[in-house]
């Protein structure tokens, strides 16, 4: 069930005297609570599949009015409130800090699905995740959307961080940024997405037929997936996929000292170049694998997609 690619890390089989503390912790950042746009979907998918793809702990930090229907979505997480005033909206001093204590014990974070309109709370808790150096960060959907709101938001990235950006968060961020690329025209995607990357520092992947993974340096283009892919929900999978392998898998610290490249440690065989790739390699064959199963185009739900990625997986592991 593997991509067939000999560049793909091998992933380290699963410790069998291991517990759920052992296979990581993953944060995600989502959902809205604001009366008339309350979403909780989002960030419930996104833990999901972070549990799908092996994590040991999925943790949601979720607007409280959300709490229990998030929860019931994915009764495996935990969840805990974010404070929100009259309005619904984030209240920004509180929910940073349940953000500084949740992250202490947390091996990654996903921050941004179903998040909501760009206010002081949420472009609040998105460079509170950017600006810190512990844990690395993977942002989606309107993470994206209120960092481009913010001026001069990319001199506030201290922390190893993933976007996952679809052509149209990714425009909106390469304006704001001035940065002169076409994320849309399929020949320009690859260039499109290291200058971003350069740019930032970061891991970009430009969504989309074709998903462009760049650190800046290397560059990867997918040349997996299936039309079924293009239905709501399966981008806040993806994030919580590459999450979920971070957590597992990308070791946190310095990766050199000077201009010496540190060993991984033994069971944290990814970067996260390797970890985002990776993450949409499984994804798109996920799909794939939908299709065949169903002898279908379209009609896939996102949780189904991320009820494949155990057996997608398993081909990318030792042994």
């Amino acid at each position: 069930m593997g991509s067939g690619d000999a560049s793909f890390p091998v992933l380290p089989p699963r410790d069998r005297t291991g517990h759920k503390g052992t296979f990581g912790t993953m944060c995600v950042v989502g959902g809205c609570g604001m009366p008339g746009s309350r979403m909780f979907g989002a960030p419930a998918l996104a833990a999901r599949a972070g549990l799908r793809a092996g994590c040991g702990l999925a943790r949601l930090l979720v607007p409280e009015p959300t709490v229990d229907a998030a929860i019931s979505l994915v009764e495996s997480a935990t969840a805990i409130g974010l404070a929100v005033d009259a309005d619904g909206a984030l209240v920004p001093h509180e929910c940073a800090e349940v953000f500084d204590s949740a992250i202490e014990h947390a091996d990654s974070v996903v921050i941004g699905p179903g998040l909501g309109p760009a206010g002081a709370g949420v472009c609040g808790l998105v460079l509170r995740a950017l600006g810190q150096e512990q844990v690395p960060v993977v942002v989606d959907a309107d993470g994206l959307n209120a960092l481009a709101s913010v001026p001069g938001f990319q001199l506030e990235i201290r922390a190893s961080a993933v976007l996952t950006p679809h052509p149209g968060e990714f425009q909106r961020l390469a304006g704001a940024l001035n940065i002169a690329a076409d994320g849309t025209d399929s020949k320009a995607r690859p260039g499109a997405a290291e200058a971003m990357a350069r740019r930032l520092g970061c891991v970009v992947v430009l969504k989309g037929a074709g998903t462009v993974v760049s650190d800046g340096l290397r560059t990867w283009v997918c040349g997996r997936g299936h039309p079924c892919l293009g239905t709501a929900g399966t981008g806040d999978v993806l994030a919580g996929l590459i999450g979920g392998l971070i957590a597992q898998y990308v070791a946190t610290g310095p990766r050199a000292i000077g201009s010496v490249e540190l060993p991984r440690p033994a069971g944290k065989p990814l970067d996260l170049f390797d970890a985002a790739r990776l993450g949409v390699e499984a994804h798109a064959i996920a799909g794939e694998l939908w299709a065949d199963q169903n002898k279908a185009d379209g009609g896939m739900l996102a949780g189904e997609l991320a009820d494949l990625l155990p057996v997608v997986l398993q081909g990318f592991r030792a042994g």
